[in-house]
């Protein structure tokens, strides 16, 4: 199939709803500064995103999808102070007919708008069945061919956790918060942690870890040595607007030579 043709644009059903994105900071812990945000769906007035998600249909999927992006990175060129800041942009893999034709929408507004695709990375989540492994792979292979950073979200939660690793390996894993959770005082979730980051280290891969809420979280795992981290513990997503990170990382007491527990 050419890069010009797509079944989605021809028989995806146009959305009847409207939406928005709040922006969540990811911050990088070693250089204490943000690296970029992710962008998260709302409702038009700041709803969460069940409400927005519970309205897409199958037949709406594509068009959904297609539609995040190009107001994710509308409103990230508007409110971004710095051209190096990444944007973070949740995909579905299952709603990717052919990768380069499904990106035509993706490129025209990173065009539009003077985004540099450098900067954008697009997360997938482990959590969605993946039907096609080689299909998968071919997006990832077409993403990082035009110069996209690519991230396994929801890493440790979903259906497939390592095995996945074996086929590709994406730029980025976002370890689940429920592996996060209680870290400091887990001894199952530090040796668990312990190999991902093992594994990762290995095979090239940066590690970020979601759903920080406490500083005992956060020191635990700076101190382990992931790179990247996201959470309430810094700031809550702002609807449309860029929150104000409000504990910067190289605040914490946990120095890089304080490990809280040990990589295999």
């Amino acid at each position: 199939m050419s890069a010009t043709a797509c079944p989605g644009c021809q028989t995806s059903k146009p959305l009847d709803f409207n939406f928005s994105m709040a922006f969540q900071p990811i911050v990088d812990a070693k250089a204490g500064r943000v690296w970029g945000y992710e962008a998260l769906v709302r409702g038009e007035a700041g709803e969460g995103a069940y409400s927005v998600l519970n309205r897409v249909s199958d037949e709406q999927k594509y068009r959904f999808d297609q539609a995040c992006r190009v107001k994710a990175i509308d409103l990230a060129a508007r409110l971004f102070p710095d051209p190096n800041l990444h944007l973070s942009i949740n995909f579905l893999p299952n709603a990717v007919y052919e990768p380069a034709a499904c990106l035509r929408a993706t490129l025209a507004a990173a065009r539009k708008s003077q985004f540099p695709l450098g900067s954008i990375m697009f997360e997938f989540t482990e959590a969605e069945e993946m039907t096609d492994v080689a299909h998968l792979q071919r997006i990832i292979a077409e993403y990082r061919r035009m110069g996209f950073i690519t991230a396994l979200d929801d890493f440790g939660a979903g259906y497939a956790g390592l095995g996945l690793l074996a086929d590709f390996q994406p730029d980025l894993i976002k370890i689940d918060m429920k592996l996060v959770r209680n870290v400091d005082g887990s001894h199952s979730r530090q040796v668990i942690l312990s190999a991902i980051l093992y594994v990762a280290r290995e095979l090239g891969i940066t590690v970020l870890a979601e759903g920080i809420e406490t500083e005992a979280e956060f020191g635990a795992l700076k101190a382990a040595g992931v790179a990247l981290f996201q959470g309430y513990y810094f700031a809550k997503p702002a609807f449309e607007a860029l929150p104000t990170v409000h504990v910067w990382p190289n605040g914490s007491p946990a120095d890089d030579g304080d490990a809280a527990f040990a990589i295999a």
